[in-house]
């Protein structure tokens, strides 16, 4: 062997060597970050507590977590079961519906294609969507986005179905013919007047979204949103899909907790009808915090108080209403709180994040009578402990 040949062979190991020791040190370095970046032992700790014992309080069957701090997700449990019949424990792989934190979802659809040029808010939804009838005034996305259409919810005025035979065993899979569910029913009131939450009027957009970017909205969802964010498990709900790890959901009849109805969300997807595990959910989340998902002029819009014709506040209870989220601002004008709570059968859920505090939780359970806020509430509280 020639004295050359061997310090080549001998320069090669060092450079394994060498290769050896940066992996060796990046792993370190990557679990030191991961530490910081966790819960401390006593918070987790804390959090599982406090979980637990609201679960009892409420007798909750099944319910999942996620915890995001300083930009991360720190925290993601699962607890209870996910099939009480079959003993099946709620993980972080278990799937909840989203109910109408689907909304957010897509309020983001539509504003990025704002941002592109390609859909005018302030223009009249026919011009998209001409299936739509006529119904004598300009209704627009920007109002479908805060709730002041006009266009009737579930109960709160007359809904009337379009009739008719459909070829397709699921037509209301496409959101245009989903609009049969509802488009014939009156007018509310004049568009812009006041501040009214409609579910429909979330169908309708995702309706004018999937003609605006001329890609069907579930495409729009995978492209701009759950691909670039790297969520896995993201999908519409299809109920005669077979959705592995999905949760059974349970009501609250009679003092007993009994099995609830799959029904069938398709129809109303881009209100209501998505799915996935609590870490694409928390993902969402983190990402509305990072500010990945719209530029920084278009989330400050979509982070403002919208106002109805005469100047007053769109309000949904105590929180104002900015484009497709419920929003708290401080007295000096300050953002504080942005959130989204669902409700539906089968499940409820709540998205809530502290812009300015960099940090938010993600609650998901499938049981109809929780009310995830006093989890987030309390998860909040448990985190302060030390």
């Amino acid at each position: 062997m020639s004295r050359r040949t061997f310090s080549l062979k001998k320069n090669e190991k060092n450079k394994v060597l060498v290769a050896l020791l940066m992996l060796l040190l990046w792993r370190i370095s990557s679990a030191a970050l991961h530490a910081e970046q966790s819960l401390s032992p006593v918070q987790a700790s804390n959090v599982d507590a406090t979980v637990e014992m609201e679960m009892n309080r409420e007798h909750v069957v099944g319910i999942a977590v996620g915890i995001i701090r300083n930009d991360d997700i720190v925290y993601l449990k699962g607890y209870g079961l996910a099939d009480r019949e079959n003993n099946i424990p709620v993980t972080t792989d278990t799937m909840f519906r989203w109910a109408s934190c689907t909304k957010p979802l897509t309020a983001i659809a539509a504003l990025q294609l704002a941002e592109k040029g390609r859909l005018d808010l302030d223009a009249d939804v026919r011009r998209y969507v001409p299936e739509f009838p006529d119904k004598g005034v300009t209704i627009t996305a920007r109002e479908l986005l805060c709730h002041e259409s006009g266009i009737v919810h579930y109960s709160n005025g007359k809904v009337i179905v379009t009739r008719r035979r459909y070829d397709a065993p699921h037509p209301f899979a496409d959101p245009v013919m989903a609009l049969d569910t509802f488009k014939e029913s009156p007018l509310l009131f004049r568009p812009g007047e006041r501040f009214s939450y409609s579910s429909y009027g979330y169908i309708l957009l995702s309706a004018v979204i999937e003609r605006a970017g001329r890609e069907t909205f579930a495409a729009q969802i995978v492209d701009r949103i759950a691909r670039p964010l790297g969520m896995t498990t993201l999908q519409p709900d299809y109920e005669w899909v077979n959705i592995p790890n999905r949760a059974v959901g349970y009501q609250f009849e009679s003092g007993s907790v009994v099995r609830s109805t799959d029904t069938d969300t398709s129809w109303k997807w881009g209100a209501g009808g998505y799915i996935s595990d609590i870490r694409d959910f928390a993902v969402f989340a983190k990402a509305l915090l990072e500010d990945k998902l719209v530029d920084e002029e278009t989330q400050t819009e979509m982070w403002t108080p919208q106002k109805t014709l005469d100047g007053r506040l769109a309000k949904i209870g105590a929180l104002d209403y900015g484009l497709g989220f419920e929003i708290q601002v401080g007295r000096t004008g300050q953002l504080i709180k942005v959130c989204h709570d669902g409700a539906q059968e089968k499940t409820r859920t709540r998205l809530v994040i502290y812009p300015g505090l960099r940090n938010g939780v993600v609650v998901m359970t499938n049981c109809e009578w929780v009310d995830p806020g006093i989890f987030s509430t309390l998860i909040y509280r448990a985190l302060q402990k030390e």
